[in-house]
């Protein structure tokens, strides 16, 4: 019904856009099949009122003009649904280049090198290239997870998806049926912002983590869409590059060197252990179990007891 509907749509505007004197109701209806198989003529007065009511919602201009007989035609007007000429300068043109540059890895790269295509033909300066290079900044943002694509149009179009997911302290995947809000790339990974439904919370997922297929649901979202500064504060927390405090830690030495990256201090211990002070927010327990035996937690003891648990889960399967 809906593509029904759009090619009908489509077909009106053309006939409106393409006529040079109006048109009315009748040779309208003979031009376009979609009114020809109209039931009856009130069905098709509804539908065309209907239609044209789209159209103008849409943003095209249509003219009513009466003849001189008192018949009301229909038409519209080229020079008043005309684009503005878009004028770029060089600096705004150099950015629609770099965006277009950061997506060439990833599927949005035909889109983007189309819509530039298309400003060029509306009028992009012929002595400005969107692609020139400017400076060193060469921007590359890796999409190689197969999750990618089918979140990205889920988030778009606002649908629920059910995906299978794997804890970095699980043995085995768990179905999610997830609301996805927004993607975000941080450090080089990508995550998937949104609403979980069987756990009625905020959840943030790593989409190198997701296996299977993703796969879309019906229905509406039953939580509110946070807006975007909400959504990327909340990928950054989960990530655990938001800390309102500090945790103790004994590390082995000549080991995790992201740790040490991010320790405010570091204290030798001797017998091949040493003492850091590292930042402490949300998802730093997982984060800390990927170091294995190699990491204890010595403060604070709610962080040691999260840790113990995710090891615990892990030895249990």
């Amino acid at each position: 019904m809906a593509i029904a509907k759009a090619e009908r749509l489509m077909n009106l505007a053309l006939c409106l856009l393409g006529t040079r004197r109006p048109l009315s109701k009748r040779e309208l209806r003979e031009s376009i099949e979609a009114y020809l198989e109209a039931s009856s003529d009130d069905s098709f007065n509804r539908m065309f009122e209907r239609d044209k009511d789209d159209l103008r919602e849409l943003g095209l201009v249509i003219e009513t003009v009466e003849n001189l007989d008192g018949e009301v035609g229909y038409l519209a007007r080229r020079d008043s649904n005309r684009l503005p000429p878009i004028t770029l300068d060089a600096e705004e043109a150099a950015a629609l280049g770099l965006a277009a540059k950061v997506w060439q890895q990833a599927r949005l790269a035909g889109a983007a090198s189309g819509a530039l295509q298309k400003l060029r033909a509306a009028g992009l300066p012929e002595d400005v290239d969107p692609y020139e290079a400017h400076g060193a900044l060469e921007p590359r943002i890796p999409v190689h997870e197969a999750a990618f694509e089918p979140l990205m149009l889920a988030c778009r179009d606002r649908r629920p998806v059910a995906f299978d997911y794997r804890k970095a302290t699980a043995a085995r995947p768990e179905p999610r049926l997830v609301e996805p809000w927004a993607l975000e790339c941080w450090r080089g990974h990508w995550y998937l912002a949104g609403w979980d439904r069987d756990r009625s919370a905020e959840r943030v997922f790593r989409l190198s983590r997701i296996t299977g297929k993703v796969r879309t649901r019906g229905g509406k979202y039953t939580a509110q869409v946070p807006d975007v500064v909400t959504v990327r504060e909340t990928v950054a927390s989960w990530a655990g590059d938001i800390a309102d405090r500090s945790a103790l830690i004994r590390l082995r030495s000549g080991s995790g060197y992201p740790l040490r990256a991010k320790a405010a201090s570091v204290r030798e211990l001797g017998d091949g252990w040493d003492e850091l002070e590292i930042p402490y927010g949300h998802g730093l327990d997982a984060w800390l179990v990927e170091f294995g035996p190699d990491v204890v937690v010595l403060e604070p003891a709610e962080l040691r007891a999260d840790v113990v648990d995710r090891l615990r889960a892990v030895a249990k399967g």
